[in-house]
């Protein structure tokens, strides 16, 4: 497994536009070709104007098929069009991340509801 770890910086003052701009252009599209991320939220502590999301691959080939299906999808040009017309963006930052070899995804997400 791989994490796509993406933190986002957005100009202060505009996390919300932006997020409603995301969520009513890009989620269903992100979603539909990429799957749905381990976690997708705003930042609480530290840089406020950041949020993060971390999606999971099988492997770098995973990734690399979704995100090009993605990018090759007219509604999500759409979106990254909007969102740059809206300019509340200003940094971004993409980490890939393996799991330790102890690490299970499932069990972590299993044992972290009960």
């Amino acid at each position: 497994m791989i994490y796509d770890l993406r933190t986002y910086t957005c100009r202060p003052g505009t996390i919300k536009k932006h997020m409603k701009l995301y969520e009513d252009y890009g989620w269903n599209v992100q979603s539909k070709h990429l799957g749905y991320p381990v976690v997708y939220g705003a930042v609480e502590t530290g840089n406020v104007n950041s949020y993060v999301h971390v999606w999971m691959y099988k492997d770098a080939d995973d990734r690399a098929t979704k995100r090009r299906a993605l990018q090759a999808d007219p509604e999500w040009a759409t979106y990254l069009a909007k969102s740059a017309d809206a300019g509340y963006l200003v940094n971004q930052v993409n980490t890939i991340l393996t799991a330790a070899p102890f690490f299970d995804p499932f069990n972590s997400l299993v044992n972290s509801i009960r």
